[in-house]
């Protein structure tokens, strides 16, 4: 199957879960054809068919509990019930029960194709010591008010000027129909109190998420706007590349509720919809959005760290490091290699 007929049939198998946005899948179409990383980005549907026979070897792991579609721009910050600032992955919409190397190479493979990736093995390296760190250490989630003094720094380079964000939240186009049923009351249940008066905006973002209904509340409260999203959400795309039929599981608020993690309050899965507030210091971290003096490496071990929070919610991190040591020292550079080798065949075969 090649990639223009694997986008048809995943695409026709998500219309049967949720509603398609056809000009918001036609953006994604037009941003799969734009460069490498967003085309990673937009077609995990494809990762999930190809990469354990692609990396054989690897894919024989212990599985976990795993986010699946995972990345480098996969990251942000959000404040926990103290109010802390938290930094970490943000986004779980395809979590999935898959051998702890997929996340692992998916996330490398994704550093040497970003436009502002470093060297390939000192990247990879950072990486992996990040995760294998944090096995030896049981884990940490990343509070940035004491500690990572460097990435604290890096993330929040773009909250100084948080009247942009609100500005582009306001500009956003007014929805002309009424969300369904099940986004307002999720979106009503995440608002500070009731009977708020309050708008729904259209917003597109991401790349895997487009063509995805995504609903935007947004209303004054109390001195300030504040703002909140309901995205609808369906089975991982595993579930598609198996050929799973009929009904699956959606792991979101599962891997929410296992990993090692300060939670954010906001973040809640309900039916079929995935509701978050949206503000300047809870949103996902784009790589053009921080200092040009960030510490890519710091940061990459630190990714690294963060994946295997999420791992140790579902299995002990013992029987992570004894599979780890029976790997050879260049196993994950050798499989995010061969994996960005097949991301950019496909890449380049689009539209033939």
């Amino acid at each position: 199957m090649n990639i223009d007929k694997a986008t048809a049939k995943y695409e026709e198998w998500l219309s049967q879960h949720l509603r398609l946005l056809p000009a918001d899948l036609t953006f994604k179409h037009a941003q799969m054809r734009s460069a490498p990383f967003p085309f990673l980005r937009a077609t995990y549907y494809r990762w999930a068919q190809v990469w354990a026979e692609i990396c054989p070897k690897a894919a024989k792991a212990p599985v976990v509990l795993a986010v699946g579609d995972l990345h480098i721009e996969n990251f942000g910050t959000w404040r926990d019930i103290e109010g802390r600032l938290i930094w970490g992955i943000n986004d779980f919409d395809e979590a999935w029960r898959l051998p702890y190397t997929n996340d692992l190479i998916r996330l490398a493979t994704s550093a040497l194709l970003a436009p502002a990736a470093c060297g390939a093995k000192p990247a990879v390296d950072a990486l992996l010591k990040g995760y294998v760190d944090a096995l030896v250490a049981g884990g940490r989630p990343f509070a940035l008010a004491e500690h990572h003094v460097a990435l604290r720094a890096m993330a929040t380079a773009r909250l100084h000027a948080p009247e942009q964000f609100w500005e582009k939240l306001h500009a956003l186009p007014v929805e002309k129909k009424a969300p369904p049923a099940g986004a307002r009351k999720a979106i009503e249940s995440m608002m500070p109190e009731k009977g708020l008066d309050w708008h729904i905006a259209h917003r597109v973002a991401g790349l895997g998420s487009l063509g995805r209904e995504r609903y935007v509340a947004l209303a004054d409260w109390r001195g300030g706007s504040i703002a909140r999203e309901a995205k609808a959400l369906a089975p991982s795309a595993c579930f598609w590349a198996r050929e799973g039929k009929g009904a699956a599981p959606i792991l979101y608020q599962k891997i929410l509720d296992t990993a090692i993690r300060c939670r954010d309050p906001f973040v809640r899965f309900q039916k079929r919809w995935i509701v978050r507030r949206l503000a300047p210091d809870c949103s996902r971290i784009e790589l053009v959005a921080m200092p040009k003096e960030r510490d890519e490496f710091r940061l990459l071990h630190g990714m690294g760290w963060e994946t295997a929070n999420i791992h140790l919610g579902s299995i002990k991190a013992r029987a992570l490091l004894a599979d780890l040591k029976k790997r050879p020292a260049d196993w994950l550079l050798k499989a995010a290699q061969a994996m960005q080798k097949s991301v950019l065949a496909d890449f380049r075969a689009q539209g033939k």
